[in-house]
C-alpha cells in the first residue's frame, strides 16, 4: 500500500516535465530524509541529478516503505543534503570526520564540495620552555624533562582542525579562522601526544630549533640547579 501511495504521489509532478514529485523521500543507510525534487538536482551533474532528471522513478531502488533507497552513510547525508539546499558548507566544531565526508562528497559527484573539505596546506608551529632539575642527592626524577605549557603558532582554523577541543584559545578567543595567531597553547604537557595529532591530520615535521641551556641557581647551596632552555619544532602540510 506505502508503494501504491508513493508511485501516486510520485505522478504529482512538482516541475513539468518530470515524473518525480515536488516532495522526495529518501532511505539513506536507515536514515529517513524528506525533501523537495529541486534540492536534489541543484548540482548538475552530480549522482542526485542523474538520478532524478535522466531516470524515471520505476528505475530507482526504493525500501519496503516506496522510500528511495541510498546505500550510503545516513549520517553523513546530512551535511550532503545542507550543502546542496544553498550550496555552502557549515560543519559543526571539531567536526572529526571531513575525510568519510569528502569521501561522500566525491561518491556524488559534489566536486566544489569535495575540494572544500580536503585538507589545506599550512604550517603549524609548536613551542615549548623545557626545564631540567639537577639535585644533589640525583633523585630518581631529577634530570627528567618538564614541559610547562606547549604554545601554538599558525593559522586559527588549522590549529582548530588538528587540535579539536585541545587547544586553549582562552588568550585569543574572537580571531577569525583564516588569521594567524601565536597565543594559542595546549591543554596538556606531552609533546608527544601533540605529534601524534600533527602526524594524524597529515603533518610532518620539517624544520626545529632551541636555545642553548642556561642554569638558575639560588645563594643557597642547598637547592638544586634548573637548567631550561627553549625549542619550536615547525610541521608543515603541503
Amino acid at each position: 500500500m506505502a508503494l501504491a501511495d508513493t508511485e501516486r504521489a510520485a505522478s504529482g509532478c512538482g516541475d513539468p516535465g518530470t515524473p518525480f514529485s515536488e516532495i522526495i523521500e529518501l532511505n539513506v543507510g536507515g536514515q529517513v530524509y524528506v525533501t523537495r525534487h529541486k534540492t536534489l538536482v541543484a548540482v548538475p551533474d552530480s549522482l542526485l541529478w542523474n538520478m532524478f532528471t535522466k531516470k524515471s522513478p520505476k528505475e530507482l531502488a526504493r525500501d519496503s516503505k516506496g522510500r528511495f533507497f541510498l546505500d550510503r552513510d545516513g549520517f553523513l547525508f546530512r551535511y550532503i543534503l545542507d550543502y546542496l539546499r544553498d550550496l555552502n558548507l557549515v560543519l559543526p566544531d571539531y567536526f572529526p570526520e571531513k575525510s568519510r565526508l569528502q569521501r561522500e562528497a566525491d561518491f556524488f559527484s559534489l566536486r566544489d564540495l569535495a575540494k572544500r573539505l580536503s585538507p589545506r596546506s599550512g604550517y603549524i608551529t609548536i613551542g615549548y620552555r623545557g626545564s631540567y632539575t639537577i639535585g644533589r642527592d640525583i633523585q630518581t626524577d631529577a634530570k627528567f624533562r618538564r614541559v610547562a605549557r606547549i604554545t601554538v603558532c599558525g593559522k586559527t582554523s588549522l590549529a582548530k582542525e588538528v587540535f579539536g577541543d585541545t587547544l586553549n584559545e582562552s588568550r585569543d578567543p574572537d580571531r577569525p579562522p583564516e588569521r594567524y595567531t601565536s597565543r594559542y597553547y595546549l591543554k596538556y604537557n606531552f609533546l608527544e601526544q601533540a605529534f601524534d595529532k600533527l602526524t594524524e591530520a597529515g603533518f610532518h615535521m620539517v624544520a626545529c630549533s632551541s636555545t642553548g641551556t642556561c642554569a638558575y641557581t639560588s645563594n643557597d647551596p642547598n637547592e638544586d640547579k634548573i637548567w631550561t632552555s627553549y625549542t619550536e619544532y615547525v610541521f608543515c602540510r603541503e
